[in-house]
């Protein structure tokens, strides 16, 4: 960032400690509706259209570092066999041999230099191209060159690779959008995976995630964890297009800077900016990564559904290269025995929660401006399902509109005209 975005950030950190009300441009949020969190026709839609046209995280390349190395991954269900091509490239493919369907491997990761199907011996190279066929002479009018695996969408960002299953879908870099370009000081591109684990909860997906996407829990849940790092009413909200946003608060006045995520003989990130060094930096990418990123790690939560009232956590954590120390762990115990306390924290109560939203008394969900990016989510999902897809009832009304949308920032005319004022 540069010096005068900081300077805006600051004084948006004093703006958000000294309102007495939501800033006097920002709209009023309807209640979401309850039916999003335990109606079987939402999750459908779900299904349908936010797991099958949005950009997921799907895997680090240090999972597969040469050619020919390849995984399973399945979180969106369905099956995807993701491949190191080589010369930095990986692709993507549906885990289906085009001969009967069965799946093209079965080791949740290995290294080949074809794939090939065990079932009838149908090989295939890395880039999803069809190869051999057993007794090609019984197969009359087979046209090889149609029968390559089916491929899906993959593009990476620095290390990550993402995946999406609508071919009309943006490039990764347009659905980021502004993310990643702040993204480049964090060197994705350097950083290695360090940890990746996976939690069973029993809650809907977005009620875990969304507990991870605001900061007016933290009084309540985090009094002794993350209260003392982070000033959470000088916390200051942007949102993205494509439902992104960005959460940034400084730490308390008086106490030290941010610690958090810092390690033993940990190398640091050298090219994190001020805000980054000094503040809770955190990202929320639709439509299910949430994450704070500093100069010791860049730790991503990826919340998967696995019913209509479970969900999936996903624990990373990347880092620069930590030599012969233990590798970083930003979220767990004991490598992956248990979650750390901060989201046992977050995530102990979810189960309470779903028996509650599944009650009769459970109407809708009252949203308030520190919440807000929660409610931005809910409209980008809505558009991207299609908002005439959806039953009226479930649906949430559009209300923060594009004024609101980064780099636009009502709050920045209103300081300026209360300035005005004061001097006068």
């Amino acid at each position: 960032m540069d010096p005068q975005e900081i300077n805006r950030i600051r004084e948006l950190m004093e703006f958000e400690a000294s309102r007495t009300a939501p800033p006097e441009s920002f709209p009023e949020l309807p209640d979401l509706p309850a039916g999003r969190y335990t109606d079987p026709r939402f999750f459908e839609l779900e299904k349908e259209h936010i797991w099958r046209k949005s950009w997921m995280l799907a895997a680090h390349i240090d999972e597969i570092p040469e050619k020919g190395s390849f995984m399973l991954w399945e979180r969106a269900g369905q099956p995807v066999v993701i491949v190191n091509a080589g010369d930095g490239r990986v692709n993507a493919f549906y885990n289906t041999c085009r001969h009967r369907g069965a799946p093209v491997v079965t080791d949740q990761c290995g290294k080949r230099s074809m794939l090939t199907c065990r079932y009838h011996g149908w090989s295939y190279n890395h880039d999803g191209k069809l190869l051999s066929i057993r007794d090609p002479e019984d197969f009359k009018g087979l046209r090889m060159e149609e029968r390559g695996l089916i491929g899906i969408r993959c593009e990476r960002y620095g290390n990550l690779i993402f995946v999406n299953f609508d071919d009309n879908a943006p490039t990764l870099l347009e659905w980021l959008g502004p993310v990643a370009k702040e993204w480049e000081e964090f060197q994705f591109d350097k950083c290695r995976l360090a940890a990746r684990h996976i939690f069973d909860l029993d809650c809907n997906w977005k009620i875990a995630m969304e507990a991870n996407t605001e900061v007016y829990h933290v009084r309540s849940i985090h009094p002794s964890t993350v209260l003392p790092i982070l000033d959470d009413r000088r916390n200051v909200n942007v949102f993205y297009p494509q439902g992104h946003g960005r959460m940034i608060a400084p730490a308390p006045r008086g106490s030290e800077s941010k610690r958090v995520f810092r390690f033993p003989g940990a190398a640091e990130i050298p090219t994190v900016g001020e805000i980054g060094r000094t503040c809770t930096q955190s990202y929320g990418v639709f439509p299910n990564w949430v994450s704070p990123l500093s100069h010791f790690a860049l730790p991503p939560l990826i919340f998967w559904p696995n019913g209509i009232n479970k969900c999936r956590l996903e624990t990373w954590t990347m880092a620069p290269d930590w030599g012969d120390n233990p590798a970083p762990d930003s979220w767990t115990v004991n490598n992956g025995e248990s979650l750390n306390q901060v989201l046992l924290e977050d995530t102990e109560f979810g189960n309470w929660i779903q028996k509650s939203v599944e009650s009769y008394g459970f109407k809708g969900v009252p949203i308030s401006y520190q919440e807000a990016r929660i409610y931005h989510w809910h409209q980008t999902a809505d558009r991207l399902i299609g908002i005439e897809n959806i039953p009226e009832e479930l649906r949430v009304k559009q209300v923060i509109g594009a004024e609101w949308m980064y780099p636009n920032d009502p709050r920045l005319e209103q300081m300026e005209r209360e300035k005005g004022v004061s001097a006068g």
